[in-house]
């Protein structure tokens, strides 16, 4: 039987080593001068002022929330269709996500549908760049401003990605970036928020760090604060994977376009949505969406058969088993968002995805289609 082929791999090499011993060597091991370079340099890269870096993007989003002010019962209008962790971090302050439809053909937020959702109780916007496609960032801008609400962008699968003509994060509104293993890049675990604001940054640096400030006493906190520091070598790691962040987008975006030769031809296969004038999309996992004539359970367990990891991405989150016994949700609720659940299919997709593997995974899918 052939070696699986794996749904995700990290790109490390000699780079990441020759930092994280510096980190070693240098006794420094938390709060030292490889957070620094990673923060400065990240902020380069995306285009923001101020980064601040912390242990994930779980983390990032529960901070940004926080800046924004949401509490106690506040709304936070938001997307069912991402990661548990978008909805999560409104419910650690106290407040309740809103969920609303996605748009059929990006996946991200329907911007009309956030308008209708709005209320006095609503507190802030959560956009999910879902699949790294940049949501509709001057609609909802627009929406936060009129009602004088809070934007926070959870872009923790859109590093690199760009809404007319800028990088997501240098839009001045809070952005959060996350770099687990199986992200564009990585550090391990590990996470960052870019804000455009130096008060807003020292803020999220205390908070990352039990609440301290920086009175010249030690152990001096001035914040209910949380331990969601970077380490110095996950801070190196995510160093070195910056220094070619450049050639790891555009590999993944090499691997994106072969798959859409390889699949576009196949019958009852939907592929995500390209690129237009106002999106570019920054290559976070490959995902299709299956006819609903097709079983996707079936087709995954004939793709497992012939060596080929797959997945479901994502399960909508107001059908989890928590949230449904929390909320009383159900099916038939946002339908856009269900039907995009039911059919998705992720595909092996990382950075030096051979095309040798791609056209085994090719073949594979239309054999478990027939």
């Amino acid at each position: 039987m052939r070696e699986e082929i794996p749904l995700s791999a990290p790109w490390l090499g000699e780079r990441e080593e020759e930092l994280a011993l510096e980190a070693l060597r240098s006794g420094w091991l938390s709060l030292g001068p490889m957070l620094d370079r990673f923060e400065r340099a990240l902020a380069e890269q995306v285009g923001a002022r101020y980064v601040a870096a912390v242990s994930s993007g779980t983390a990032g989003l529960h901070l940004a929330v926080r800046l924004a002010g949401v509490d106690s019962g506040d709304e936070v209008v938001t997307t069912p269709f991402s990661f548990v962790a978008s909805a999560n971090c409104v419910l650690y302050e106290g407040a309740t996500p809103v969920f609303v439809d996605v748009d059929p053909r990006t996946l991200n937020l329907d911007p009309s549908a956030v308008e209708a959702a709005i209320t006095e109780k609503t507190r802030a916007v959560l956009a999910v760049d879902i699949f790294g496609y940049p949501a509709e960032l001057d609609a909802l801008q627009g929406f936060a401003d009129e009602h004088g609400l809070a934007l926070i962008e959870d872009a923790c699968e859109a590093l690199g990605a760009e809404y007319r003509g800028r990088r997501v994060g240098s839009f001045g509104h809070p952005a959060v970036f996350a770099f687990y293993p199986n992200k564009q890049m990585t550090t391990g675990e590990g996470g960052a928020v870019v804000v455009s604001g130096e008060e807003e940054w020292e803020l999220l640096k205390s908070l990352s760090n039990q609440g301290r400030i920086d009175s010249g006493e030690w152990l001096t906190h001035g914040h209910l604060g949380f331990n969601y520091r970077l380490d110095e070598l996950s801070a190196a790691v995510g160093l070195a994977q910056l220094e070619r962040l450049d050639e790891i987008l555009e590999r993944r975006s090499a691997v994106a376009a072969r798959y859409a030769e390889l699949l576009g031809e196949l019958d009852g296969v939907e592929l995500p949505a390209p690129d237009d004038d106002d999106h570019v999309r920054s290559w976070f996992v490959y995902v299709v969406l299956l006819d609903e004539a097709h079983d996707r359970d079936k087709v995954m367990a004939r793709l497992a058969e012939a060596g080929v990891a797959s997945k479901p991405y994502l399960p909508c989150i107001h059908l989890q088993p928590y949230w449904r016994e929390r909320f009383g949700t159900s099916e038939g609720m946002f339908p856009v968002a269900e039907s995009a659940s039911r059919r998705s299919l992720a595909l092996p997709f990382h950075t030096r995805l051979t095309g040798g593997d791609q056209e085994r995974v090719a073949e594979a899918v239309a054999r478990a289609l027939r």
